[in-house]
C-alpha cells in the first residue's frame, strides 16, 4: 500500500499519559506525605519532576503537542470538583485549612468525616471520586492547577493543550448529594456551571493556551434528547466566548452516537473522535453527517487500553479515508495512556518474540508519531516502520503460543448442564444451613488481609534468592496461623486464609495458568496510589495443577469453623488483564471458567465447604450502549456458572463485587445463581441493598458495612446503623456482615479495630432481632 502526502502535515498527540513515574515514584511520594515521612514541598517537587519528564520524552518521541493538566495526585475528576469550586459542605473547613491535606481527604475521608464516593471509570478498572452536588451547590472558579501547569510546560518550550473534564460528563458523573430529595438532576447546574468553565478558559487563553481540550467521553453512553439539548446549549455557549482559546471535545472508549451530529454542529474547532475497533462505526457516522468541514480532526487510531501493537497500514487507511472529512487530520491515542504501562522496554522476562508484539505507552507514542509522520510524508516515509510492523504481526498470528488444539476442544464440548448446579437455590440453601450451622447475620470478610512490609520483604527475597521456597512458604504459614487465630479471637463467623501468598488477585492466578503473561514494571493506576500490573492473556488457557488448594486446606486445619476458599471469577480475570483481540471475549472467559472448574472441584474434594468466586468486574466491563449488553451478560453469567455449576448442593457459593453501579446489572446476579453475594454499600449509603429488594432477589446477601477504601475505623454503632438500614430490605435470615471490599491496602491496627467493631454491630442487632 502506498499513500500520497496529506495535504496539511499531520500532527503527533495525545490525550493524557501515565502518572506514577518509571519506578512510581509519584505513589511514594505521596504515601510517604501521608505516613509524615514526607512534607507537602517534597510531594510538589516529586510531582512536578515527573509532570517534566513526561512532557520532555514525549516531545522527544516527536509528539507535537503535550497534553496538560491530566496529572494528578489522585483522581482527575476529583481535580474538577476542586476547578469549579464544588468541595462538599463536610470538607470546606479541612480545604479551607490544608488545600493538598483537604484534597486527600475528600478522596480518603477521616476519622470524622467521610470521603466521596468512589466508583469505576466508564469501563476502565480506574476508580474516580464521584461529585456530590445539591440544587445550592455554588460553583467557583479555581483554575491554579491548570494555569500552573500549563505554565510549566510552555516555560520548556513546549505546545502545550491543557485537558480537562467537560462540563456536560462532570455534571452526568455527578449525584446528588447525601440528603437531597429524590428526582435532583445534576444537570439542572448546567447554567450556574458555564459561567466558571468560561472564566477558567479565559485563564487558560491568558497563560498562553491556544488550544483546551474538553473530555466529554460521557457521550458515547444512551443519552437522552434532554441530555443532547443540553449538549447543544453547553457547547453553544462556550463556543460563542470571545475570551477563549480554541475548543477541542474530545470523546473516547465508544461509538458516539447521537451526540456526534450536535458537537459536528457546534461552533468548537475541533472533535477527538475514537477510531478503534470499539469504536469502529465512527469513521461511518463522521462521513454520515458529511464530515468536520473547517475543522479539526484528532483521530484516536491507536488503542489507548490495550497492549498489541498496532497494525499500522490499518490504521493509515482509516486515516488516509478521514482526509476528506476535515480541514485538518492529526494522530492520537484512542484515549489517555494512563490505562497502560509505561514501557514494555524494561520487560526482561518476556521472551524477545512475544516482547515485539507489546506496545505500552511510550511504545504507542511512537506508533502515533510515525502513523503522523506516514499521514504527512506518505507511506515511503515510513517504509522500515511497516515492514517491521508486519513482521511483528505475523509472528504473533503464527505463534502456537496463541493455540492449543486441546482447550479449545474441551470449550467446545461445553452442554448447558455444565452450566447450572444441579438442584435449585431452595433445596442448596437447606442443605447449606443443616452442613454450616451458621448464625443470623454471620459475619465474614471478603478474603485478603493487610499486605504488610515482612510479607512483601519475604516475596522479595525469594525472587532475589536471598531465602528458599521452604523459609518463604514458612512465613505464609506464619502470617496464615496468625490472621486465622485473629478472626477465631474476634468471633468471625466464616474465616479466610487471608491470601498472603498472593501478590494480586489476578496476577496471583494469571501466573499459574498457560496462556497468560505477566510484568515486573507493567504498573497501571487503580485509584489513587494503588496501581496493579494486569497480566497479559496472550494464548489459550489451561491450568496444569491446583493454585489454592493447599494453602486453604492448611487454614481449615487450624480451625473448626469454616474457612473460605478464595478464586477470582472469568470475567475478572479478563477485565482486569489485557486481552486477547483475535478471539471474541466470550471463548477466553469459557476457557478461563474450565480452569477455575477445576480448581473449585479440586477444593470442594479437599473439604472446603465455602467456596467464593470474586466478580467486581462484572458490572464494569458492562458495555457503554445499552443495546450491546444482552449479549455480554449472557456470556460473562455463563462463564460464571461454568466455573461453579459442578458442586455438591451443601458447598456454598459466594460472590463478591464492589465500587460499581450495580443497579445496572441486578439481573444479571440474580443470574449468577450464587448461594451469597457480598458487595460494597458503605460509601454508597446501602443503595445496593435497596435495589436488590426491588428486585426481588431470593439468595443471600452481604451489603458492606465497613468503607475500607479509607483508614478511618467505623464505630460498632455505625457499622450496626448501616446494618439496621440493610434489614429494611433484606431479611435476616438472608443478610450477611461483612466489609465493602478485601483488606489488602489497609494497616493492621486499623483492620483488627474495625473488624471488632463489625462482629460487635452483628451481635448488638442480632440482639435486636425478634425470638424465633
Amino acid at each position: 500500500m502506498t499513500t500520497k502526502p496529506a495535504a496539511a502535515a499531520a500532527r503527533a498527540t495525545v490525550h493524557g499519559y501515565p502518572r506514577q513515574g518509571q519506578s512510581r515514584e509519584l505513589k511514594k511520594a505521596i504515601e510517604g506525605y501521608w505516613q509524615g515521612r514526607g512534607t507537602a514541598d517534597a510531594l510538589r517537587a516529586t510531582a512536578a519532576g515527573l509532570r517534566r519528564a513526561n512532557w520532555q520524552q514525549l516531545a522527544a518521541a516527536g509528539i507535537h503537542e503535550v497534553p496538560t493538566g491530566d496529572f494528578s495526585y489522585y483522581d482527575h475528576v476529583l481535580d474538577t470538583t476542586v476547578m469549579v469550586g464544588a468541595v462538599p459542605g463536610r470538607h470546606r473547613a479541612a480545604v479551607a485549612a490544608d488545600a493538598l491535606a483537604g484534597y486527600f481527604a475528600m478522596a480518603r475521608g477521616t476519622q470524622d468525616v467521610a470521603p466521596l464516593e468512589m466508583t469505576k471509570w466508564f469501563d476502565t478498572n480506574y476508580h474516580y471520586l464521584v461529585p456530590e452536588l445539591d440544587p445550592d451547590t455554588v460553583f467557583t472558579a479555581d483554575p491554579a492547577k491548570q494555569v500552573g501547569e500549563l505554565t510549566e510546560a510552555l516555560a520548556l518550550g513546549l505546545t502545550a493543550r491543557p485537558v480537562l473534564v467537560g462540563p456536560v460528563t462532570y455534571l452526568l458523573l455527578a449525584k446528588p448529594a447525601p440528603g437531597v430529595p429524590a428526582g435532583f438532576d445534576p444537570l439542572t447546574l448546567l447554567d450556574r456551571l458555564l459561567p466558571v468553565y468560561a472564566e477558567i478558559l479565559a485563564d487558560l487563553r491568558a497563560a498562553g493556551a491556544e488550544w483546551v481540550q474538553l473530555d466529554e467521553p460521557a457521550l458515547v453512553q444512551d443519552r437522552t434528547q434532554a441530555e443532547l439539548t443540553a449538549l447543544a446549549r453547553a457547547y453553544r455557549d462556550l463556543g460563542a466566548l470571545t475570551d477563549r482559546p480554541r475548543l477541542l471535545v474530545a470523546s473516547y472508549f465508544d461509538r458516539l452516537g447521537d451526540a456526534l451530529p450536535v458537537l459536528a454542529e457546534a461552533p468548537v474547532e475541533g472533535l477527538a473522535l475514537d477510531f478503534t475497533e470499539a469504536a469502529a462505526t465512527n469513521l461511518d457516522a463522521l462521513a454520515a453527517v458529511g464530515g468536520l468541514p473547517g475543522k479539526r480532526l484528532v483521530a484516536g487510531v491507536v488503542d489507548g487500553r490495550n497492549i498489541w501493537v498496532n497494525d499500522l497500514e490499518k490504521s493509515l487507511a482509516t486515516l488516509g479515508t478521514l482526509l476528506g472529512l476535515a480541514d485538518r487530520v492529526d494522530v492520537a491515542a484512542s484515549c489517555s495512556l494512563l490505562h497502560v504501562p509505561l514501557d514494555a522496554a524494561v520487560e526482561r522476562d518476556i521472551e524477545p518474540q512475544i516482547l515485539r508484539w507489546l506496545a505500552f505507552a511510550r511504545q504507542k507514542t511512537r506508533e502515533v508519531v510515525t502513523l503522523a509522520k506516514g499521514l504527512a510524508h506518505g507511506t515511503d516515509a515510513i517504509a522500515a516502520d511497516l515492514a517491521a510492523n508486519r513482521a511483528d504481526l505475523a509472528s504473533r498470528t503464527l505463534s502456537p503460543i496463541t493455540h492449543d488444539p486441546a482447550v479449545r476442544a474441551r470449550a467446545a464440548a461445553v452442554t448447558g448442564a455444565d452450566t447450572h448446579r444441579a438442584q435449585p437455590y431452595a433445596e442448596r440453601a437447606a442443605a447449606q444451613r443443616a452442613h454450616l450451622a451458621l448464625p443470623l447475620l454471620p459475619t465474614t470478610t471478603i478474603g485478603s488481609f493487610p499486605q504488610t512490609d515482612e510479607l512483601r520483604s519475604a516475596r522479595a527475597d525469594l525472587r532475589a534468592g536471598r531465602i528458599g521456597t521452604a523459609d518463604y512458604e514458612e512465613r505464609i504459614r506464619a502470617e496464615i496461623r496468625d490472621v486465622i487465630a485473629f478472626q477465631e479471637k474476634t468471633g468471625l463467623d466464616v474465616l479466610v486464609h487471608g491470601e498472603a501468598e498472593r501478590n494480586d488477585m489476578v496476577q496471583y492466578f494469571a501466573e499459574q495458568l498457560t496462556g497468560y503473561l505477566a510484568t515486573r514494571h507493567g504498573w497501571v493506576q487503580s485509584y489513587g496510589t494503588r496501581y496493579v500490573r494486569p497480566p497479559i492473556l496472550a494464548g489459550d488457557i489451561s491450568r496444569p495443577e491446583p493454585m489454592t488448594v493447599r494453602w486453604t486446606t492448611y487454614a481449615q486445619s487450624l480451625t473448626g469453623r469454616p474457612v473460605k476458599g478464595m478464586l477470582t471469577g472469568p470475567v475478572t480475570m479478563l477485565a482486569w488483564s489485557f486481552v486477547r483481540d483475535d478471539q471474541p471475549l466470550a471463548d477466553t472467559a469459557r476457557q478461563i471458567a474450565l480452569a477455575l472448574r477445576d480448581e473449585v472441584d479440586d477444593l470442594e474434594a479437599a473439604g472446603t465447604s465455602v467456596i467464593q468466586v470474586d466478580e467486581p468486574a462484572l458490572r464494569e466491563t458492562l458495555p457503554l450502549r445499552t443495546a450491546d449488553r444482552p449479549a455480554y451478560l449472557a456470556w460473562a453469567t455463563e462463564a460464571f456458572r461454568l466455573t461453579t455449576g459442578g458442586v455438591r448442593p451443601d458447598t456454598q457459593i459466594h460472590t463478591h463485587m464492589c465500587y460499581a453501579e450495580f443497579g445496572d446489572i441486578v439481573q444479571a446476579i440474580d443470574d449468577l445463581d450464587a448461594d451469597v453475594i457480598s458487595l460494597e454499600a458503605a460509601r454508597s449509603h446501602m443503595q445496593v441493598a435497596r435495589e436488590l429488594a426491588a428486585h426481588g432477589y431470593p439468595r443471600e446477601a452481604g451489603p458492606g458495612v465497613y468503607d475500607i477504601h479509607s483508614p478511618r475505623v467505623p464505630s460498632a454503632e455505625e457499622a450496626a446503623g448501616l446494618l439496621r438500614t440493610a434489614l429494611d430490605a433484606i431479611p435476616a435470615e438472608r443478610l450477611w456482615v461483612n466489609p465493602d471490599c478485601g483488606l489488602k491496602t489497609r494497616g493492621r491496627p486499623e483492620t483488627r479495630a474495625s473488624l471488632e467493631n463489625l462482629v460487635a454491630a452483628a451481635r448488638t442487632v442480632r440482639g435486636e432481632l425478634p425470638a424465633t
